[in-house]
Protein backbone atom coordinates (compact mmCIF):
# COMPACT_ATOMS: atom_id res chain seq x y z
CA UNK A 1 0.00 0.00 0.00
CA UNK A 2 2.97 2.31 0.40
CA UNK A 3 3.27 2.68 -3.36
CA UNK A 4 1.34 5.90 -2.70
CA UNK A 5 3.17 8.62 -0.79
CA UNK A 6 1.32 9.53 2.41
CA UNK A 7 0.81 13.19 1.48
CA UNK A 8 0.10 13.87 -2.19
CA UNK A 9 0.38 17.53 -3.07
CA UNK A 10 -1.50 18.67 -6.17
CA UNK A 11 1.73 19.20 -8.11
CA UNK A 12 2.93 15.82 -6.84
CA UNK A 13 -0.24 14.26 -8.21
CA UNK A 14 0.30 15.95 -11.58
CA UNK A 15 3.92 14.78 -11.72
CA UNK A 16 3.15 11.15 -10.89
CA UNK A 17 0.00 10.61 -12.89
CA UNK A 18 0.18 13.03 -15.81
CA UNK A 19 3.71 14.30 -16.43
CA UNK A 20 5.36 10.87 -16.30
CA UNK A 21 2.85 9.27 -18.75
CA UNK A 22 3.22 12.31 -21.03
CA UNK A 23 7.00 11.86 -21.09
CA UNK A 24 6.55 8.18 -21.94
CA UNK A 25 4.20 8.99 -24.83
CA UNK A 26 6.51 11.74 -26.04
CA UNK A 27 9.30 9.16 -26.26
CA UNK A 28 6.97 6.79 -28.16
CA UNK A 29 5.93 9.63 -30.47
CA UNK A 30 9.57 10.40 -31.21
CA UNK A 31 10.19 6.71 -31.96
CA UNK A 32 7.13 6.59 -34.24
CA UNK A 33 8.42 9.66 -36.08
CA UNK A 34 11.76 7.93 -36.66
CA UNK A 35 9.89 4.87 -37.96
CA UNK A 36 7.73 7.13 -40.14
CA UNK A 37 4.48 5.60 -38.87
CA UNK A 38 1.51 6.99 -40.79
CA UNK A 39 -2.20 7.31 -39.98
CA UNK A 40 -4.79 6.21 -42.50
CA UNK A 41 -7.49 8.85 -43.01
CA UNK A 42 -5.92 11.57 -40.86
CA UNK A 43 -3.38 14.33 -41.09
CA UNK A 44 -0.17 13.53 -39.22
CA UNK A 45 2.93 15.22 -37.81
CA UNK A 46 2.70 18.96 -37.22
CA UNK A 47 -1.05 18.93 -37.79
CA UNK A 48 -1.48 16.75 -34.68
CA UNK A 49 0.65 19.09 -32.58
CA UNK A 50 -1.43 22.01 -33.86
CA UNK A 51 -4.66 20.17 -32.96
CA UNK A 52 -3.38 19.50 -29.42
CA UNK A 53 -2.33 23.14 -29.07
CA UNK A 54 -5.74 24.38 -30.21
CA UNK A 55 -7.45 22.13 -27.68
CA UNK A 56 -5.20 23.36 -24.88
CA UNK A 57 -6.29 26.94 -25.61
CA UNK A 58 -9.93 25.90 -25.82
CA UNK A 59 -9.70 23.86 -22.60
CA UNK A 60 -8.25 26.75 -20.61
CA UNK A 61 -10.63 29.36 -22.06
CA UNK A 62 -13.79 27.28 -21.75
CA UNK A 63 -13.10 25.57 -18.44
CA UNK A 64 -11.77 28.53 -16.45
CA UNK A 65 -15.08 30.31 -15.68
CA UNK A 66 -16.85 26.99 -15.03
CA UNK A 67 -14.13 25.78 -12.67
CA UNK A 68 -14.06 29.10 -10.83
CA UNK A 69 -17.79 28.83 -10.26
CA UNK A 70 -17.42 25.32 -8.81
CA UNK A 71 -14.71 26.38 -6.38
CA UNK A 72 -16.49 29.63 -5.45
CA UNK A 73 -19.68 27.72 -4.59
CA UNK A 74 -17.89 24.94 -2.72
CA UNK A 75 -18.60 22.06 -5.11
CA UNK A 76 -14.84 21.46 -5.23
CA UNK A 77 -12.35 22.56 -2.61
CA UNK A 78 -8.65 22.02 -2.08
CA UNK A 79 -6.51 21.21 0.94
CA UNK A 80 -4.60 24.48 1.49
CA UNK A 81 -1.62 22.52 2.80
CA UNK A 82 -1.30 20.57 -0.46
CA UNK A 83 -1.40 23.44 -2.98
CA UNK A 84 1.07 26.26 -3.53
CA UNK A 85 -1.42 29.01 -2.69
CA UNK A 86 -0.99 30.67 -6.10
CA UNK A 87 -4.54 31.41 -7.21
CA UNK A 88 -6.12 32.89 -10.33
CA UNK A 89 -9.66 33.85 -9.46
CA UNK A 90 -10.78 31.18 -7.03
CA UNK A 91 -8.75 28.34 -8.55
CA UNK A 92 -5.18 27.28 -7.64
CA UNK A 93 -2.56 27.37 -10.38
CA UNK A 94 -2.31 23.57 -10.19
CA UNK A 95 -5.84 23.25 -11.56
CA UNK A 96 -4.99 25.29 -14.66
CA UNK A 97 -1.93 23.10 -15.09
CA UNK A 98 -4.22 20.08 -14.96
CA UNK A 99 -6.29 21.47 -17.89
CA UNK A 100 -3.15 21.66 -20.01
CA UNK A 101 -1.64 18.31 -18.99
CA UNK A 102 -4.87 16.33 -19.39
CA UNK A 103 -5.27 17.72 -22.92
CA UNK A 104 -1.69 16.83 -23.85
CA UNK A 105 -2.02 13.33 -22.41
CA UNK A 106 -5.34 12.67 -24.17
CA UNK A 107 -3.96 14.04 -27.44
CA UNK A 108 -0.82 11.91 -27.29
CA UNK A 109 -2.86 8.84 -26.39
CA UNK A 110 -5.10 9.49 -29.44
CA UNK A 111 -2.00 9.82 -31.64
CA UNK A 112 -0.50 6.63 -30.22
CA UNK A 113 -3.71 4.72 -30.98
CA UNK A 114 -4.27 6.26 -34.40
CA UNK A 115 -0.94 4.82 -35.53
CA UNK A 116 -1.79 1.35 -34.26
CA UNK A 117 -5.54 0.72 -34.29
CA UNK A 118 -6.70 -0.81 -37.55
CA UNK A 119 -9.08 1.75 -39.03
CA UNK A 120 -11.85 1.18 -41.53
CA UNK A 121 -10.54 1.12 -45.07
CA UNK A 122 -14.01 1.34 -46.64
CA UNK A 123 -15.16 4.61 -48.16
CA UNK A 124 -16.85 7.03 -45.79
CA UNK A 125 -20.59 7.40 -46.32
CA UNK A 126 -22.32 10.51 -44.93
CA UNK A 127 -25.26 9.77 -42.63
CA UNK A 128 -27.49 12.80 -42.01
CA UNK A 129 -29.98 10.78 -39.97
CA UNK A 130 -27.25 9.85 -37.47
CA UNK A 131 -26.12 13.47 -37.29
CA UNK A 132 -29.58 14.91 -36.68
CA UNK A 133 -30.73 12.15 -34.33
CA UNK A 134 -27.65 12.30 -32.11
CA UNK A 135 -27.72 16.10 -31.88
CA UNK A 136 -31.44 16.14 -31.08
CA UNK A 137 -31.04 13.56 -28.30
CA UNK A 138 -28.10 15.47 -26.88
CA UNK A 139 -30.03 18.75 -27.00
CA UNK A 140 -32.89 17.09 -25.10
CA UNK A 141 -30.46 15.81 -22.45
CA UNK A 142 -28.96 19.29 -22.14
CA UNK A 143 -32.41 20.82 -21.54
CA UNK A 144 -33.14 18.27 -18.80
CA UNK A 145 -29.88 18.88 -16.93
CA UNK A 146 -30.09 22.64 -17.44
CA UNK A 147 -33.45 22.54 -15.66
CA UNK A 148 -31.94 20.44 -12.86
CA UNK A 149 -29.03 22.84 -12.51
CA UNK A 150 -31.23 25.90 -12.10
CA UNK A 151 -34.27 24.40 -10.37
CA UNK A 152 -33.25 20.95 -9.05
CA UNK A 153 -32.31 19.93 -5.53
CA UNK A 154 -28.81 20.62 -4.21
CA UNK A 155 -27.65 17.02 -4.72
CA UNK A 156 -28.02 17.46 -8.49
CA UNK A 157 -25.67 20.46 -8.59
CA UNK A 158 -22.37 18.86 -9.61
CA UNK A 159 -23.89 16.32 -12.01
CA UNK A 160 -26.11 18.85 -13.74
CA UNK A 161 -23.46 21.56 -14.06
CA UNK A 162 -21.04 19.12 -15.71
CA UNK A 163 -23.60 18.37 -18.41
CA UNK A 164 -24.87 21.97 -18.61
CA UNK A 165 -21.27 23.01 -19.33
CA UNK A 166 -19.99 20.00 -21.28
CA UNK A 167 -22.81 19.16 -23.70
CA UNK A 168 -23.00 22.34 -25.86
CA UNK A 169 -19.53 21.87 -27.44
CA UNK A 170 -20.29 18.19 -27.99
CA UNK A 171 -23.55 19.24 -29.64
CA UNK A 172 -21.53 21.30 -32.15
CA UNK A 173 -19.11 18.42 -32.73
CA UNK A 174 -21.93 15.95 -33.42
CA UNK A 175 -23.78 18.40 -35.64
CA UNK A 176 -20.67 18.74 -37.77
CA UNK A 177 -19.50 15.14 -37.80
CA UNK A 178 -21.39 12.51 -35.78
CA UNK A 179 -21.17 10.24 -38.83
CA UNK A 180 -17.42 10.87 -39.09
CA UNK A 181 -16.95 9.92 -35.45
CA UNK A 182 -19.04 6.79 -35.99
CA UNK A 183 -16.94 5.88 -39.03
CA UNK A 184 -13.84 5.95 -36.78
CA UNK A 185 -15.70 4.54 -33.77
CA UNK A 186 -13.01 2.01 -32.84
CA UNK A 187 -10.38 4.73 -32.51
CA UNK A 188 -12.82 7.04 -30.73
CA UNK A 189 -13.94 4.33 -28.28
CA UNK A 190 -10.46 3.37 -27.10
CA UNK A 191 -9.32 7.00 -27.08
CA UNK A 192 -12.12 7.75 -24.62
CA UNK A 193 -12.18 4.62 -22.49
CA UNK A 194 -8.58 4.37 -21.33
CA UNK A 195 -7.95 8.02 -20.25
CA UNK A 196 -11.40 8.23 -18.67
CA UNK A 197 -10.84 5.11 -16.57
CA UNK A 198 -7.22 5.99 -15.80
CA UNK A 199 -7.97 9.49 -14.52
CA UNK A 200 -11.01 8.26 -12.58
CA UNK A 201 -8.89 5.66 -10.76
CA UNK A 202 -6.12 8.19 -10.12
CA UNK A 203 -8.77 10.50 -8.67
CA UNK A 204 -9.22 7.97 -5.87
CA UNK A 205 -5.66 8.71 -4.75
CA UNK A 206 -6.27 12.47 -4.68
CA UNK A 207 -9.57 12.09 -2.81
CA UNK A 208 -8.05 9.65 -0.31
CA UNK A 209 -5.15 11.98 0.40
CA UNK A 210 -7.51 15.02 0.48
CA UNK A 211 -5.52 16.72 -2.27
CA UNK A 212 -8.98 17.91 -3.30
CA UNK A 213 -12.45 17.15 -1.99
CA UNK A 214 -15.99 17.07 -3.36
CA UNK A 215 -18.99 18.52 -1.53
CA UNK A 216 -21.20 15.60 -0.37
CA UNK A 217 -24.25 17.89 -0.19
CA UNK A 218 -23.93 18.88 -3.87
CA UNK A 219 -23.52 15.38 -5.29
CA UNK A 220 -25.90 12.48 -5.76
CA UNK A 221 -24.10 10.32 -3.19
CA UNK A 222 -23.42 7.54 -5.70
CA UNK A 223 -19.90 6.38 -4.87
CA UNK A 224 -17.56 3.82 -6.45
CA UNK A 225 -15.03 2.04 -4.24
CA UNK A 226 -16.60 3.90 -1.34
CA UNK A 227 -14.99 7.24 -2.22
CA UNK A 228 -15.18 8.07 -5.96
CA UNK A 229 -18.32 10.09 -6.82
CA UNK A 230 -20.22 9.31 -10.01
CA UNK A 231 -19.80 12.96 -10.96
CA UNK A 232 -16.01 12.71 -10.98
CA UNK A 233 -16.12 9.79 -13.40
CA UNK A 234 -18.53 11.72 -15.60
CA UNK A 235 -16.25 14.76 -15.49
CA UNK A 236 -13.21 12.84 -16.71
CA UNK A 237 -15.15 11.13 -19.47
CA UNK A 238 -16.83 14.36 -20.63
CA UNK A 239 -13.50 16.19 -20.84
CA UNK A 240 -11.98 13.34 -22.81
CA UNK A 241 -15.01 13.27 -25.12
CA UNK A 242 -14.40 16.95 -25.89
CA UNK A 243 -10.73 16.32 -26.65
CA UNK A 244 -11.15 13.06 -28.58
CA UNK A 245 -14.09 14.24 -30.68
CA UNK A 246 -12.33 17.52 -31.39
CA UNK A 247 -8.98 16.04 -32.41
CA UNK A 248 -10.63 13.34 -34.53
CA UNK A 249 -12.80 15.83 -36.40
CA UNK A 250 -10.03 18.38 -36.78
CA UNK A 251 -7.56 15.90 -38.29
CA UNK A 252 -9.79 13.59 -40.39
CA UNK A 253 -9.39 14.11 -44.14
CA UNK A 254 -13.13 13.71 -44.63
CA UNK A 255 -13.67 16.63 -42.22
CA UNK A 256 -11.56 18.84 -44.45
CA UNK A 257 -13.66 17.80 -47.44
CA UNK A 258 -16.87 18.53 -45.53
CA UNK A 259 -15.60 21.90 -44.38
CA UNK A 260 -14.62 22.79 -47.95
CA UNK A 261 -18.15 21.88 -49.07
CA UNK A 262 -19.68 24.08 -46.36
CA UNK A 263 -17.49 27.00 -47.42
CA UNK A 264 -18.47 26.49 -51.05
CA UNK A 265 -22.16 26.49 -50.13
CA UNK A 266 -21.66 29.63 -48.03
CA UNK A 267 -19.97 31.42 -50.94
CA UNK A 268 -22.76 30.35 -53.30
CA UNK A 269 -25.40 31.59 -50.86
CA UNK A 270 -23.55 34.89 -50.42
CA UNK A 271 -23.33 35.30 -54.20
CA UNK A 272 -27.08 34.75 -54.55
CA UNK A 273 -27.75 37.32 -51.83
CA UNK A 274 -25.44 39.96 -53.32
CA UNK A 275 -27.31 42.86 -55.00
CA UNK A 276 -27.21 42.77 -58.79
CA UNK A 277 -26.09 45.88 -60.66
CA UNK A 278 -28.98 47.84 -62.17
CA UNK A 279 -29.17 48.04 -65.91
CA UNK A 280 -29.53 51.51 -67.50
Amino acid sequence: MYLVVKIVTYFGFLLRFLVIPILIFLAITYWDHKKNRQIHGFRNGRAVWAAIGIHILLAVAYTTPWDNYLVATGVWYYNPDLVTGLVIGYVPIEEYTFFVLETILAGLWWWFLARRVSLLQEKFKPNKILVYLSTCLLALAWLVFTYLFFFGAAEWTYLSIILFWGLPPIFIQLLFGADILWHYRKLVFWSLLVPGLYLSLMDIVALTETTWSISPSQTTGILFFGILPLEEILFFFITNVLITFGVTLLLAHVSQERLAGIRQQARAWKARRAPRPRSR
